[in-house]
């Protein structure tokens, strides 16, 4: 296993009685996750690979008994897509294109980091980043993320409105992005603000001094529409020493915790490092004070290169109710094929922790 900083960089938090997501912990948000059935509870490991070609930065939905995945290009298409049945055997639809037009914003470069919700309107929204038209001051090449419509989860999507979401081009561009909805009904998206963008050279172009930030940011939008902002992105998380060059590829959900401030603990998956190497990780931070924070980390990685077998484990992409999260790892030592995998995660929410199971013979 490859050493990683930040088991050494903070102090192991304290165990307390594990609280397993089919526990009462669970039960309050049926009505948002995906239905579970006794063999997917029995079964509570990270799986093999389930596409084994090219899926970096995955991501996933289900109706019913039907499954949808997404990627960041790859194979000459925008968005790239798989299906399932049963959420363990994937199928590629090949040269389907589930994002084949983007916004009038974008280059049609670099389509990256999709993600799929279903807003109050009853359609269904991808996010996705891809290269703006537009650049940074300095005439650097950037990243904006938008949103696209459909009325069925598979699509195909048709972009909406002209302008992008977000940008933040004088700070390197903004990619990653991730819809949200709280217990209440309120929509947001997490993104990262891409800093490395801006960097000095080095791993992922930002481990030369100084160093820039990489911020993960919080936008409400409207829940109706999912696209219409409300009000400014709030920063809830940044790098730090530990996470080496960058933060990003954010998933954020939250878990009913008596204790925590509006009843809730707010789980931010994310990962840091650099993706093209093996110290890149799946991490996490919780919040007891409310969605926008303050975040804190945790006190070790949930995935580290070595875990169950893997390489440079990110991306992950956790449904609303936490029980179950699909990710990518490199097919070898190489990011040049990020294939993906499918993970269960138990949370201890009073010691504010979680852990994915592993079977390194699967």
């Amino acid at each position: 296993m490859v050493s990683h900083p930040r088991f050494a960089a903070i102090p192991h938090a304290p165990c307390n009685m594990l609280i397993s997501l089919i526990t009462s912990a669970l039960l309050p948000l049926i009505a948002l996750a995906a239905p579970l059935t006794e063999r997917d509870i029995e079964e509570r490991s990270i799986s093999g690979v389930i596409i084994d070609s090219d899926f970096p930065d995955p991501t996933w939905y289900q109706v019913g008994d039907s499954y949808w995945a997404f990627s960041t290009t790859s194979g000459g298409l925008h968005v790239p897509m798989a299906k399932s049945s049963d959420f363990k055997t994937w199928t590629r639809v090949e040269g389907y294109d589930a994002l084949p037009t983007v916004g009038a914003w974008s280059t049609g470069n670099g389509v990256w980091s999709p993600d799929v919700v279903r807003v109050g309107n009853g359609f269904y929204i991808m996010y996705y980043s891809a290269e703006s038209t537009s650049k940074t001051p300095t005439g650097k090449s950037a990243h904006c993320f938008g949103a696209a419509w459909s009325t069925t989860p598979q699509g195909p999507y048709t972009p909406l409105g002209d302008d992008a979401i977000q940008c933040h081009l004088d700070q390197g561009g903004a990619i990653d992005p991730a819809g949200f909805q709280d217990h209440t009904g309120r929509q947001f998206i997490v993104y990262k603000i891409d800093g490395n963008n801006m960097g000095n050279g080095g791993n992922c172009n930002n481990d030369v001094a100084p160093i820039h930030s990489t911020p993960l940011m919080l936008q409400e939008v409207d829940p109706k529409d999912g696209y219409s902002r409300i009000g400014d992105p709030v920063q809830i998380l940044d790098r730090g020493d530990a996470d080496g060059p960058l933060i990003d590829s954010p998933s954020l959900l939250h878990l009913p915790l008596s204790s925590a401030a509006g009843g809730y603990i707010y789980y931010l998956f994310f990962s840091s490092n650099c993706y093209s190497g093996g110290l890149y990780d799946t991490s996490y931070a919780t919040s007891v004070n409310g969605v926008t924070g303050p975040y804190v980390k945790s006190s070790a990685p949930l995935m580290v290169t070595g875990t169950a077998g893997l390489y440079s484990p990110g991306g992950l992409d956790v449904e609303p109710g936490g029980y179950r999260g699909m990710f990518h790892a490199d097919q070898a030592t190489s990011a040049a094929v990020r294939v993906a995998r499918t993970g269960t995660l138990t949370f201890d929410v009073g010691a504010r922790t979680v852990s994915i199971e592993g079977d390194e013979s699967q």
